[in-house]
């Protein structure tokens, strides 16, 4: 697709320091159309508890080649705490009524013309966007299983089928979420997932960090935040006290459950903490073996979990639970579903470990980018607009 106009809103502002599907995939559209992306609005709530508004930059800027971003000036209300959908309802048109009028300024400023809306998983303050900026396709992207999340349920159980059903099209990061829109709209397509390789290069030397412990045995590390909600810590707890020879290390930022688990009990796990993004590869260089232990639950059983594809880019063995996306790495991966197979599969991801392998592994990260995901949305919209 090229030479189009395309407005993309979601959930993650242009400035996110994280990772973000929602930027990638705006700037891979920047390659060959315009896009304006748009940040959330303010709400109210969030201005009274941060008094943030003075940090706000509002406005249209250009920020690269064929992207401006839009921080909308308008202040919308909070409403998720209304108990009844049907007054949230009420509210939610009028704060999208507010956003829209930012985002059509900005449409008549820069002169788009037949845009297509790409809407990231915002089901709220973009519900009505569609029928207040009239573009001439829609796209609504589910790359999380939002609504396994109580915020997201209270309202979003009926707010997000009902967006799905309205959009001209729905994709999907992964087959199980594509299933899911599916049912709402059978126009839903899995478009896979990207990941931005350029840190985990294989190529460069590493050299070995300060803090990364030295180990008689191998070391087992994971990198990424350490949410409870989306690792499972008793599986960890009975992994490293299990095989007190292994050494564990963690990379990444604590949520307050981590913080107070029997994992600092154990003398073989070491947490480092959070890392700059380009000193990671010099982490994983260092460990033997790198695993993913998801919790399995309705937030994390659909979920695609980047970290896979940038352990696989530096060729290292990696060892994850078994979900119903993981399937897709099954050639590369070794999947498992309790401590006893993390244990054999690590003792079989080290012995079986071979140059061969990595190239494997390398090749099958190389595979997915940003530039493929984007490519199948393009072909998704080519199949519903015939």
């Amino acid at each position: 697709m090229q030479l189009r106009d395309i407005i993309v809103v979601g959930l993650q502002p242009w400035g996110i320091k994280i990772g973000s599907n929602c930027k990638n995939i705006a700037i891979e559209f920047a390659k060959n159309n315009r896009v304006l992306y748009v940040n959330s609005p303010m709400d109210l709530n969030t201005l009274r508890k941060k008094n943030k508004l003075k940090e706000r930059k509002k406005g249209l800027e250009q920020v690269a080649e064929n992207i401006w971003v839009l921080t909308p000036s308008k202040i919308i209300l909070s409403a998720n705490w209304l108990p009844f959908t049907a007054a949230f309802k009420l509210i939610n048109k009028w704060n999208n009524k507010r956003f829209a009028g930012d985002i059509n300024r900005a449409i008549k400023e820069l002169g788009f013309r037949n845009f297509m809306l790409f809407n990231d998983s915002d089901m709220f303050r973009s519900f009505h966007l569609k029928e207040l900026l009239n573009p001439v396709i829609d796209l609504y992207y589910t790359r999380d299983n939002l609504l396994s999340q109580q915020y997201w349920h209270k309202h979003g159980h009926i707010i997000e089928p009902e967006i799905m059903r309205k959009s001209t099209l729905v994709v999907a990061n992964s087959v199980w979420l594509a299933e899911i829109a599916k049912c709402y709209n059978h126009n839903s397509f899995d478009v896979g997932q990207g990941c931005d390789l350029t840190v985990f290069d294989h190529t460069v030397n590493r050299n070995r960090p300060d803090d990364l412990p030295l180990a008689e045995g191998p070391i087992i590390g994971y990198i990424g935040a350490l949410s409870s909600l989306r690792l499972d810590i008793d599986l960890l707890v009975k992994l490293c006290s299990t095989k007190p020879e292994w050494t564990f290390v963690f990379v990444g930022n604590e949520d307050a459950a981590f913080e107070k688990s029997a994992l600092h009990d154990l003398r073989n796990v070491f947490f480092l903490g959070s890392k700059k993004e380009k000193e990671l590869p010099d982490y994983l260089a260092g460990f033997d073996v790198a695993i993913n232990p998801q919790a399995v639950n309705e937030l994390t059983i659909g979920n695609y979990p980047r970290k896979i594809d940038e352990y696989l880019a530096l060729g290292k063995p990696v060892v994850a639970t078994d979900t119903a996306t993981m399937t897709i790495f099954s050639d590369v991966v070794y999947l498992s579903k309790s401590v006893q197979e993390y244990i054999e599969n690590i003792k079989k991801a080290i012995s079986e470990n071979s140059s061969q392998l990595a190239t494997k592994r390398i090749q099958v990260a190389q595979s997915h980018t940003w530039e493929n995901s984007v490519a199948k949305i393009y072909d998704a919209i080519k199949l519903v607009s015939k």
